[in-house]
């Protein structure tokens, strides 16, 4: 494949695979890893509770809760991703095939830095392992660049809420993206499409998201893990 989106979702599902590969061949990092995403997730929704609670946001917010974070096991989408990004770079509109390097770039990095940070947990995980696996990881250019490809995503999406023929084009292509082992993605796109729609304009809620990921990162990164993680974990969303 000479395509270099292709390539590029190739190389960062490979990432990934490896990353499944560590933990397969060692089944306390993968127990680890499992209580890190679960106490992500508890942590992104106590976070954003008021986003979750919004009418207007809450579908946004479980999309991101349930595709960017928490322990959900994404190997038989990737598995399928890698065997057909050939057809998929042919059969999707380059933004779309934009949206998925994108989101295979952020999904390569947060398993990285996840299979980093649950090396340095004990068996059983409390927020303060969490602050301190996360201060001796450290890599504070990677967790921006963690927020910011999240943020890119959803500028996508919502980007394509103002292109009605795209959204037709999806629907369009429902048969063709489940022939060729696509209906997982097909069914991220339109989901995720549907969910921004339904906002009506997503840049409170991606403004939300950046400002408190890195000031969560930022605090994260500050003092010590004994002193800040009740807090950290005890705290509902910023007013």
């Amino acid at each position: 494949m000479n395509d270099p989106a292709g390539l590029a979702i190739l190389d960062s599902l490979a990432r990934v695979a490896h990353e499944r590969a560590l933990r397969a061949a060692d089944p306390l990092l993968a127990a680890c890893v499992l209580q890190l995403k679960t106490l992500q997730q508890d942590r992104f929704r106590r976070a954003y509770d008021d986003l979750l609670a919004n009418p207007r946001y809450a579908g946004a917010a479980r999309f991101f809760l349930d595709e960017l974070y928490g322990p959900r096991d994404f190997a038989q989408r990737d598995a399928q991703f890698q065997r057909i990004v050939r057809p998929l770079v042919k059969l999707f509109p380059a933004e779309v095939v934009d949206t998925v390097r994108q989101l295979s770039e952020l999904h390569a990095l947060s398993e990285q830095l996840d299979t980093r940070m649950a090396r340095e947990l004990p068996t059983q995980l409390t927020p303060a392992d969490y602050v301190r696996a996360w201060q001796t990881v450290g890599e504070p250019a990677a967790r921006e660049k963690q927020i910011q490809l999240t943020l890119r995503v959803g500028r996508l999406l919502d980007v394509y809420t103002r292109k009605p023929l795209l959204r037709g084009m999806l629907r369009m292509m429902r048969g063709p993206a489940s022939a060729a082992g696509l209906a997982d993605l097909q069914g991220f796109l339109e989901c995720g499409f549907d969910t921004f729609r339904a906002m009506h304009g997503a840049e409170h809620f991606l403004t939300s998201i950046e400002h408190r990921e890195q000031a969560w990162a930022a605090c994260l990164f500050a003092g010590d893990p004994e002193q800040r993680f009740a807090a950290l974990w005890q705290q509902s969303a910023p007013a």
